[in-house]
């Protein structure tokens, strides 16, 4: 099983990657997918975890993920080094940063990557989600970037939909030295 857990504020939309990578997971022929979330106060900004588990066969176990194939973090100030605590043996943390992987820790476990700059050029807003989404695609191949952009035609309103492709194949053209 892959396991992935999310980090973001409520707001921006760490739930919603974790539903779109369960989405564009299960367009294979017999793959399942399992993406919920946890938060305390629901509330714009407040600290949430989302999951998602990824497997060939039927999921049944719904507990929280304690350590993860990767490790996403739409918000960099929700990172510390207890994160590396977060990922099993050979895991990857991607971080949403302006700073290097160099600036932030382990650079064979960091992937860092400015999703800002793009969401805001693109989007106009700096919503992120859809962003690492797609660096999580094209670093780890657990979806391809045909899949995803499937995915997010599917599973979100048109011109938002639009948008967000935009989004996806700008981080497959961007994100090539990015680790």
């Amino acid at each position: 099983m892959t396991e992935i857990l999310w980090h973001g504020r409520g707001g921006q939309g760490a739930f919603t990657a974790a539903k779109l990578l369960g989405a564009a997971y299960s367009l294979s022929e017999g793959q399942s997918a399992l993406s919920f979330p946890s938060f305390g106060p629901e509330r714009r900004g407040a600290p949430i975890l989302a999951f998602t588990k990824l497997d060939s066969k039927q999921i049944g176990d719904r507990s929280q993920i304690k350590k993860a194939d990767y490790v996403i973090f739409l918000d960099d100030t929700l990172f510390s080094s207890s994160a590396f605590n977060e990922i099993k043996e050979g895991g990857k943390i991607l971080i949403n940063t302006k700073k290097t992987a160099d600036e932030l820790g382990d650079t064979s476990k960091i992937i860092a990557f400015d999703a800002d700059s793009i969401a805001l050029e693109i989007l106009k807003m700096p919503v992120t989600n859809t962003v690492m989404l797609a660096l999580l695609a094209r670093f780890s191949k657990i979806i391809s970037k045909e899949q995803l952009t499937k995915a997010v035609e599917e599973y979100m309103p048109g011109k938002i939909a639009a948008k967000n492709v935009v989004l996806v194949d700008e981080v497959f053209k961007r994100a090539g030295g990015a680790a």
